[in-house]
């Protein structure tokens, strides 16, 4: 199963930094097991633009559309046998330390 993770900051990251995973390690070791399929860091916040289309007309947007502190700074495609491993997996990302990881399953839409 696939799973989508967003890497989120968090307004409460972990104190002591020493207990914190290394990133590039958790990137080699799930890539040498074969789980991460790809990811990412993205742009800040900024940098985006939201896109809408309402009455037919395109309405764009500088910035993100949610006001938030908490804001989304990568992905990861994982996958995994099943939601346990998932969650070990997003576990051991530095971002569940100094933030968060949201999983979601993703959708076969041919299914």
């Amino acid at each position: 199963m696939k799973y989508m993770m967003f890497v989120c900051t968090d307004t409460e990251p972990e104190t002591d930094e020493s207990r914190i995973p290394d990133i590039h390690a958790w990137v080699a070791d799930n890539d040498a097991a074969g789980r991460r399929v790809t990811g990412s860091v993205l742009g800040a916040p900024a940098a985006a633009t939201t896109v809408r289309v309402r009455g037919g007309d395109l309405l764009l947007s500088d910035g993100p559309f949610a006001e938030t502190k908490e804001v989304i700074v990568g992905f990861d495609i994982i996958e995994c046998a099943d939601l346990d491993e998932a969650i070990e997996v997003a576990r051991a990302h530095p971002m569940a330390w100094n933030g968060r990881i949201e999983l979601r399953p993703l959708v076969d839409l041919d299914d």
